[in-house]
């Protein structure tokens, strides 16, 4: 595996700083937010430099129970093409539910959610990830996710998972040290336990990001300092086995690059102790060869997850064995950072609306839950809001009208690509699906 050394996640709001900063080898982008042929110029620059950039997914949705989508895989792969990257990452989520497999609607969660740790859960992901290998022109590697709520009846841990899945398939892992702290405080996890079961030497590269803790839940918000706690996990895993590369993530609340950069002097200065203190190393796991699996493990993971995503997003009841408290802040969490994301896609909503915006978004996200995305999210709003009676003045409703009419329009051709992935999912079973719209973009969709 290629050594990345140290990175920082790459945003637009911090790319002049990141263009500036010393001692970067490379840098992370949210695939979902480049488009291949009109690449920053900035990005382009650190390209020309030798940075390397590697793309990271948020919405392929690998821990769902329906097969990757070919749209979406066809968008990362041309990403990776695009940025000449060694890998691309994605997400051990799901982030939709329903549909077919199920006969029941179609919902968007808009963010990351964490699977079951069960054998079906990790039959169907397996089959997913070689789906996703299999059309993508780089090696792939996943990432574990933060998370507020736990499934009842789990069989595995999550090192016992990860190892299992590297196993079975090969694929490398991208672990984020800010997210096991996550779990530790939110689940009670030990994040020294889930190292110690890791295939270390599966690891592409590790995420670090700070947060806050509030009430006694841990808020993995990317906008804040990187804590000692995740610092010290970090140099444990440094003990284990030297990371081929470390990247810190901000999203938000981008501090002067002088705090990034100190940031970043922590981050090494925790690998370089871990370095200097070898601990014991997981043993090395293999690729067994694949196993097919049975629909009915597709089935029963479907209408558990569409039960669960139900319950967060359109107030039906609460699966048995769920924490009621904590699925409620996981369901207010989901639609405010539904509000931001629409805010992001759509900027020209909260200046039409002012400080209307956020309630009125809240009091809608209520009772529709969102089924295509973000971009059409926003358009179901302001027709929302164009539809009822006494909602808007005369010169926001003339406006949004306006602004709606000008955004709905005929959806993009698919890529001659597409055609080429379609062929893989089917002779795996995977009948051809029309191309879904634009997937989110914003990098934190799991995070309460």
């Amino acid at each position: 595996m290629e050594r990345l050394g140290t990175g920082i996640g790459w945003r637009p709001e911090i790319a002049d700083a990141v263009e500036r900063m010393p001692g970067i080898d490379w840098v992370e982008v949210v695939a979902e937010n480049v488009c291949p042929g009109h690449l920053p110029a900035a990005l382009l620059r650190l390209r020309e430099r030798g940075v390397t950039v590697v793309p990271h997914g948020v919405s392929l949705g690998l821990g769902g129970a329906d097969r990757p989508d070919a749209a979406r895989l066809t968008a990362l792969a041309e990403r990776a093409e695009a940025l000449g990257s060694p890998l691309v990452t994605e997400h051990i989520a799901f982030v939709r539910a329903g549909g077919p497999l199920t006969a029941s609607p179609p919902l968007e969660a808009g963010h990351l959610l964490p699977v079951p740790r069960t054998r079906d859960a990790l039959d169907v992901l397996c089959e997913n990830i070689r789906i996703a290998q299999d059309a993508l022109p780089v090696p792939l590697a996943v990432e574990n996710i933060a998370a507020l709520i736990a499934w009842p009846g789990e069989e595995l841990t999550e090192g016992q998972f990860l190892y299992e899945l590297a196993d079975r398939t090969g694929v490398r892992l991208l672990i984020d040290v800010a997210n096991l702290h996550t779990n530790h405080v939110n689940r009670g996890e030990d994040p020294a336990e889930a190292l110690a079961h890791l295939p270390l030497e599966a690891i592409a590269y590790v995420h670090v990001a700070g947060g806050f803790e509030r009430d006694g839940v841990w808020h993995d918000s990317h906008a804040h300092p990187v804590p000692r706690p995740v610092l010290d996990i970090l140099t444990d895993l440094a003990s284990r086995i030297a990371p081929p590369g470390v990247l810190l993530e901000r999203d938000e609340n981008f501090p002067e690059p002088a705090e990034l950069e100190r940031e970043l002097a922590q981050i090494r200065a925790a690998v370089e102790k871990g370095g200097q203190e070898p601990g014991t190393p997981a043993a090395p796991a293999g690729r067994r060869t694949a196993e097919p699996i049975s629909p009915a493990a597709r089935e029963r993971l479907a209408l558990a997850q569409a039960a669960l995503l139900s319950a967060l997003v359109a107030g039906t009841p609460v699966p048995e064995g769920f924490d009621r408290t904590r699925l409620g802040v996981q369901a207010r969490a989901l639609a405010g950072k539904r509000a931001d994301v629409v805010a992001k896609v759509a900027p020209e909503l909260p200046v039409i609306l002012g400080p209307r915006y956020r309630p009125a978004f809240l009091a809608y996200a209520q009772r529709n839950p969102m089924t295509d995305g973000y971009r059409r999210d926003a358009l179901d709003f302001a027709g929302h809001l164009l539809a009822a009676e006494g909602a808007l003045d005369s010169r926001a409703r003339r406006e949004l009208g306006r602004w709606r009419r000008e955004r709905s329009g005929p959806a993009p051709r698919p890529p001659a690509r597409l055609a080429r992935i379609r062929r893989t999912l089917t002779r795996r079973g995977t009948p051809p699906v029309p191309p879904p719209m634009a997937p989110p973009v914003d990098k934190r969709p799991a995070k309460p």
